[in-house]
């Protein structure tokens, strides 16, 4: 098998590297010749005391990782795999509260007890007030882009934030008027990276902490007044079958990352290439698929990456990883495998079946949320499609500085007739 050839010191977590692209050229060499392959980093750049990580580029690589919670475990170092290189292990340790940073049994546990809140049924009765509300949002763009001089807005401040911050509100009772401070607590934990901002892992962590705060004081409200809704359920009586204030807290964390960032970042994503798409935005229109949330989800894949740590020395994609070695999950490479889906450089809101990673890999960690986000996503586009059909795409997406999440922080999009030539600017891919 031929050696890949990347530039001296490429590092597929440089957040200069995901603020201008997915390296999907880089990834696909990976794939043909070391799919498991060391990425040398500096100690300390990362805030982990080691000398890099493993890189697993194949999808049946990822799969297999991902449910062998045995051989690689989500709670040594956590399941992000880039810091902020101030960090501090304390910092890092904190983070193992957050079910996502969690191993078998104790995430089985707490596992248990969340899922009540993501049964079908639980979902199925949030569908009416997110349909409306998704009509609501577009319907407020669409009549503040009228009175624009020039009928300009951000697809994602004006659309793409606002769906996924209700969701969470509908779903654990935060009122309406917290959604907004939910946001910007969760906006500072994941946007560390980014000098626009001027976020530091302090001002992240004390959003962290806000959030905890909020959080706590909201399950203390319930366990005092019950009121019907998943909080109650989750906090009424502290035991083995409910989460304490603190475990709730840290649920929300979890729910202000996973549930609202990823799902953001899925709708903008998803605009971004039916508008560079015209010929899927025109088939969308006219049919509404079912299988196109699935389909902006792998295009998308919002969290390019997670860790894993080894807990024993084991062998993978013919290369022997030791104990204590941490193993990045590449979704973003995964949901691009040629071996898996057909054409994989196509958005296809037709493709099925579709396979695709960008809800985790399988096994325990496997997103809770999905049937949530599909919702969600089902619900933007079709309020997008009846009441924007002719949205263009005016220039190219504004992107995140992160060193593991895909996210776009501007798009900006015009209301009228025709979009720009697919072929043309903006069309290359960049989720």
């Amino acid at each position: 098998m031929p050696c890949p050839h990347l530039p001296e010191g490429f590092d597929f977590t440089d957040p200069d590297l995901l603020q201008s692209r997915i390296p999907h050229p880089e990834f696909a060499q990976l794939r043909q010749t070391a799919p498991v392959w060391w990425c040398a980093q500096p100690a300390g750049v990362s805030g982990f005391d080691d000398e890099g990580y493993w890189v697993v580029t194949r999808h049946a690589d990822v799969k297999y990782v991902s449910t062998h919670p045995e051989l690689f475990s989500s709670n040594t170092n956590t399941a992000v795999i880039r810091f902020n290189e101030s960090i501090s292990r304390d910092q890092i340790d904190v983070q193992k509260l957050i079910m996502l940073n969690m191993d078998p049994p104790e995430h089985t546990r707490v596992r248990q007890i969340i899922q009540r809140g993501f049964t079908p049924r639980a979902v199925r009765s949030l569908e009416q007030a997110l349909r409306d509300r998704a009509r609501s949002i577009v319907a407020a763009a669409r009549d503040a882009a009228d009175t624009d001089a020039d009928g300009s807005f951000d697809f994602v401040t004006r659309i793409a934030v606002e769906l996924p911050l209700q969701a969470i509100a509908e779903l654990i009772g935060v009122p309406q008027e917290d959604r907004a401070k939910i946001f910007d607590w969760s906006n500072k934990m994941a946007a560390y990276d980014d000098p626009e901002y001027a976020i530091t892992a302090e001002v992240g962590t004390e959003a962290a902490m806000e959030i905890v705060s909020y959080s706590m004081n909201l399950a203390a409200a319930r366990k005092e007044c019950p009121a019907g809704d998943i909080v109650s359920q989750l906090v009424a009586a502290e035991g083995t079958g409910n989460l304490s204030s603190d475990e709730f807290g840290f649920f929300v964390i979890l729910l202000a990352v996973a549930g609202n960032e990823t799902t953001r970042n899925a709708i903008s994503h998803g605009m971004h290439a039916f508008l560079t798409h015209p010929d899927q935005w025109e088939l969308y229109k006219r049919e509404r698929p079912a299988t196109t949330a699935e389909e902006i989800v792998r295009w998308a894949t919002p969290v390019v990456s997670f860790q894993r740590t080894a807990t024993q020395d084991v062998e993978l994609g013919g290369q022997s990883i030791k104990k204590g070695q941490r193993v990045g999950l590449f979704y973003s490479s995964a949901n691009n495998d040629p071996e898996v889906f057909e054409n994989p450089e196509d958005f296809d809101i037709l493709r099925d079946p579709n396979p695709h990673l960008g809800f985790g890999g399988g096994g325990p960690h496997f997103c809770l949320g999905k049937s949530l986000a599909v919702l969600e996503i089902d619900l933007i586009f079709n309020a997008i499609a009846d009441a924007l059909p002719n949205l263009r795409l005016l220039d190219d997406p504004r992107r995140l500085r992160s060193a593991w999440l895909n996210g776009i922080k501007q798009l900006q999009v015009g209301v009228g007739t025709g979009t720009r030539d697919g072929n043309g600017d903006g069309a290359e891919r960049s989720g």
